[in-house]
């Protein structure tokens, strides 16, 4: 066998894809590797004949095993995945922010500095005053819901 056969090129191709899979995890890489040695046991085996066949069997046989398998492959191999908290409100609950305009009485809404700008703000009614520091409860539209923070930090 040389090099030119297709068998051992499908087949060298396979196994470089497979253990490319280390370099690039998240298990479609060894999934594309397989397809190329099935092509290659069906060469082998007289079954595919020509390069037209060959390439079509390979986009069959990955589509295959990428749609049936890629779950399995993830669970076993795994890759870097990282889900962030897509809710902001619970990021926000219970920071503290500075008082830059009153806020009240009523719900006369006031002003915060929070995360680098001024926010609208409203209370429970009571009037905060500028300067004090106040504990974010939730956000409203655009303007947040504050308590005076009783904790000293």
């Amino acid at each position: 066998m040389s090099f030119s056969d297709p068998v051992v090129v499908w087949a060298i191709i396979g196994l470089v894809l497979i253990l490319a899979e280390i370099i690039l995890p998240g298990g479609i890489v060894i999934l594309l590797g397989s397809a190329c040695i099935v092509v290659s046991s069906l060469l082998w085996g007289g079954i595919v004949e020509g390069i037209s066949q060959s390439l079509t069997v390979w986009f069959i046989t990955s589509i295959v095993l990428l749609l049936g398998f890629r779950g399995l492959t993830q669970k076993m191999i795994g890759g870097d995945s990282h889900v962030d908290n897509t809710d902001e409100a619970i990021d926000i609950f219970g920071q503290v922010a500075e008082v830059r305009e009153n806020i009240g009485p009523g719900e006369k809404q006031g002003r915060i500095h929070f995360q680098g700008s001024d926010w609208p703000a409203v209370a429970d009614g009571t009037v905060i005053e500028a300067g004090e520091v106040v504990r974010i409860i939730c956000q409203q539209n655009i303007a947040f819901v504050v308590e005076r923070n009783e904790e000293k930090d």
